[in-house]
């Protein structure tokens, strides 16, 4: 049995739309936990707004996975800085934060995309499977007269554990009409410990089905996991194709396909 691995190694947080005035700082940034609050109305520091690219997901699986965030700040006088944070929970008392590589020094230019980088590490943020699902960004940008920007939640997206699904069909050659049994296991990225575990039971996985030549897989069948993410059944074969399963995400976990098995129908 193989696994799928479907899952690019970044993804991006881009900034679509325009963002309006909120208030000003008491700092530009505060690396605790707890982060900074508003108080004063801003200047004129303005910001785009990052949000996710299509609404995908970030897929986090074993090991470490990259994200860009990038955000868009104009000034008059030019731009001193420009930082963002990702984190998981309340903006007062998140319970995983991640914060860039660097951040993003001055320019004279009056407005600039400044692009950072994160990593997000499992075991460390996020630390457990709990923290899957809503995650924020905050972002401030501070112009070189120190007029500023801050927003506690510019934009939202979801952190999701890695999916993976195994499949097998047996025969491989079988004569028309017969039954053939597919199988298969779906695990899901455990990030307290960076390993893959059984995935839950009773999530359902559809059985798919592409006859030799076609272009597109069909829904046979859907399947429920068993206690220990194992699927099972069966199904009789009348034309020659490839077999796999289809895994759809939920809030916490990914989506996922199976590496297809090609089943050889005879008489």
């Amino acid at each position: 049995m193989g696994a799928a691995r479907d899952h690019p190694p970044a993804a991006a947080l881009r900034a679509p739309a325009p963002l309006s005035r909120s208030g000003r700082s008491r700092s530009p940034w505060c690396g605790g936990p707890g982060g900074c609050r508003t108080s004063r109305p801003w200047g004129r520091v303005r910001r785009s707004r990052p949000g996710c690219p299509d609404g995908d997901p970030v897929v986090v699986g074993t090991g470490a996975r990259t994200v860009t965030v990038e955000v868009t700040a104009t000034d008059p006088t030019g731009l001193e800085q420009i930082d963002a944070r990702l984190y998981h929970g309340s903006y007062e008392a998140p319970d995983a934060a991640v914060t860039p590589a660097a951040a993003c020094g001055a320019t004279a230019d009056t407005g600039t995309t400044c692009t950072l980088t994160f990593t997000l590490t499992p075991g460390t943020a996020p630390a457990t499977d709990a923290q899957a699902g809503a995650w924020s960004v905050s972002a401030y940008a501070i112009g070189r007269d120190g007029d500023a920007e801050f927003l506690n939640s510019a934009a939202a997206f979801s952190v999701q554990r890695e999916t993976q699904v195994s499949m097998a069909a047996a025969p491989k050659r079988v004569r028309r009409g017969r039954t053939v049994t597919v199988t298969g296991a779906t695990t899901d990225s455990a990030w307290a410990t960076g390993t893959s575990v059984p995935g839950a039971a009773g999530r359902p996985v559809e059985l798919q089905f592409r006859p030799r030549g076609g272009s597109r897989f069909c829904t046979v069948k859907t399947v429920r996991t068993a206690a220990d993410g194992t699927l099972s059944t069966t199904v009789r074969a009348y034309d020659d194709g490839s077999y796999r399963w289809s895994a759809a995400g939920t809030e916490t976990t990914a989506a996922a396909v199976s590496p297809d098995a090609f089943v050889d129908v005879t008489g």
